[in-house]
């Protein structure tokens, strides 16, 4: 599943290359018909994440919501700015490239060479259920959990009913003291309080188990047993990775690397996690084998040794 940076991501991917475009607004699969005729043709004013839900902001008010969900992704083409540092797989920060193919969802890759000579616009490929388009720059939306037109009172209504987010707050002390609060007022399992979007917004299956690994907390243990101290240490690493992940597309949460592991890191998904994905293997810090477990529906990996 897509998590908060990537979602972020391609809402900074919007705000470079659409925003300020009349944008011709369709539905190739013909499920988003009805949606699409509403901002059709109407000016792309702003775009925002929060969590994992993207906020696309239309001249009259009209919002675009849209939530990846597990299979969700965005293909961009055309007149496509780089927005990643530091990974030489999408490039670095400069100006925009033409026909350029970037794939966003649970992973991000580039697909095609600048200035290739291929057909503008593309044909839609499978089923794209709404497509975005300026002159030079388009953007294919397929598999989403949620995609809707709302009217600003209704959007503000979805916003509100999220958690918090570090990449949006302006005062993230006081967000820290709020998630604090919320982690520690209920019974529930910390693990499945931090996949609670109402919560925390933004946080997905790799997140979780890697912030519970690096504050070597037991994702078993109810919120209200968790010391405010340690809840609090939780949005101060969340606000870090989620920075760090937006920055580099990369979701790389081993704090133990010098510069040559890091970029080994980049290049290698099996070395940026301390425990998601490594069932079965030794933990990194004590070499008991990472167990995998089911919470709530979902795979938690944890290293029982470490984090008791």
């Amino acid at each position: 599943m897509p998590e908060g940076h990537t979602v972020h991501r391609v809402a900074r991917q919007f705000r470079r290359d659409f925003v300020g475009h009349a944008l011709a607004v369709s539905s190739p699969q013909g499920r988003f018909a009805a949606g699409a005729a509403l901002i059709d043709g109407r000016v792309l004013t702003g775009s925002r994440a929060v969590g994992k839900q993207l906020f696309l902001e239309f001249d009259g008010g009209l919002v675009l919501r849209v939530h990846l969900g597990l299979y969700g992704a965005w293909d961009f083409f055309g007149r496509i700015s780089p927005i990643t540092e530091g990974m030489a797989a999408l490039g670095s920060m400069g100006a925009p490239r033409l026909r350029r193919a970037v794939r966003m969802g649970e992973d991000e890759q580039e697909r095609g060479a600048a200035g290739a000579e291929e057909p503008f616009p593309p044909e839609p490929v499978g089923q794209v259920r709404v497509r975005l388009a300026t002159g030079a720059s388009v953007a294919d939306l397929r598999g989403p959990t949620a995609c809707e037109v709302l009217d600003p009172e209704s959007a503000a209504a979805a916003v509100a009913r999220l958690g918090l987010d570090p990449a949006t707050e302006e005062d993230l002390e006081a967000a820290g003291a709020e998630v604090a609060r919320r982690l520690t007022r209920r019974a529930v399992p910390i693990g499945q309080l931090l996949m609670d979007q109402s919560v925390l917004a933004g946080i997905g299956n790799i997140y979780r188990a890697e912030m519970l690994f690096r504050a070597r907390l037991d994702p078993w243990t109810p919120g209200r047993q968790v010391p405010v101290e340690a809840a609090w240490a939780l949005w101060d690493d969340w606000a870090v990775l989620l920075a760090d992940g937006i920055r580099t597309g990369v979701m790389l949460t081993r704090e133990d690397l010098d510069e040559a592991g890091r970029a080994r890191a980049l290049a290698d998904r099996s070395e940026r996690h301390w425990v998601y994905g490594r069932a079965g293997l030794p933990c990194r810090v004590c070499g008991a084998p990472v167990v995998v477990e089911d919470m709530a529906g979902r795979k938690l990996y944890r290293c029982p040794s470490c984090q008791r």
